[in-house]
């Protein structure tokens, strides 16, 4: 017998980053890497990171509830980002706390 247990997201992130000139690709690296990090973080439900055009990036990710989007805010992703925020981000990451209305699985 198979059981699903269905999670709530209930709570999201919405980060987005403008890329230094010469260093979107340093950007995009990054941004694939860490979800490595992500993986490793047990209340983060579902993590995304993206392109919109050639310097602008962002991560999308969802959670249970309000504990799990502070852990994420406070982990190893954030530290990181904002260790290399002056070399690689012509600007702090806007980051946007989110309620989730509705979602497709």
């Amino acid at each position: 017998m198979n059981v699903k247990i269905e999670i709530m997201k209930k709570y999201g992130l919405l980060a987005t980053v403008k890329a230094k000139p010469g260093k979107e690709s340093d950007v995009a690296s990054f941004l694939k890497d860490a979800v490595e990090l992500a993986k490793k973080e047990e209340k983060t439900i579902t993590w995304y990171s993206f392109q919109i055009d050639e310097n602008s990036f962002g991560i999308f990710d969802t959670f249970e509830n309000e504990d799990g989007r502070e852990a994420h805010l406070n982990g190893a992703i954030a530290e990181k980002l904002m260790a290399n925020a002056d070399t690689l981000l012509v600007e702090k990451p806007e980051i946007k706390k989110i309620d989730i209305l509705a979602s497709k699985e």
